[in-house]
C-alpha cells in the first residue's frame, strides 16, 4: 500500500531527496514558477523529516508515520540517520 510505503524509512528518504531536487531546480530556474516548485519541494522535505504523511487521512489512516506503521502492523523503524531504534522492541512468541 502506498501509505505504508510513504511512512517507511525508504519512503521518507525518497520524499526528502525528491523534495531537495525540486527545491534546487526551482531556485535555479529563477522565475515565479520556479519559486512555486521550490516551495512544493520544501513541503516534501518537511513532511519527510517530520514523519508526516499528508495524504494518509484521505485513505483513513492517521497523519503521523509512527501511528500508520502501528496501525498497519509494520515494525517500528529506526530514525533516519543513526539506525538505532527509538524504543526497545519487545519480542513475543505466539
Amino acid at each position: 500500500m502506498i501509505v505504508g510505503f510513504m511512512a517507511s524509512r525508504t519512503g521518507r528518504w525518497l520524499r526528502i531527496v525528491a523534495g531537495s531536487c525540486l527545491v534546487l531546480g526551482g531556485l535555479r530556474a529563477g522565475s515565479a514558477r520556479g519559486t512555486a516548485v521550490a516551495l512544493v519541494g520544501l513541503g516534501k522535505v518537511m513532511t519527510g523529516l517530520l514523519d508526516v504523511v499528508p495524504l494518509a487521512p484521505l485513505f483513513g489512516f492517521p497523519l503521523r508515520g509512527e501511528d500508520i506503521r502501528r496501525e498497519l502492523g509494520l515494525p517500528r523503524e529506526a530514525s533516519l540517520l543513526n539506525g538505532r531504534h527509538r524504543r526497545p522492541m519487545s519480542v513475543t512468541l505466539h
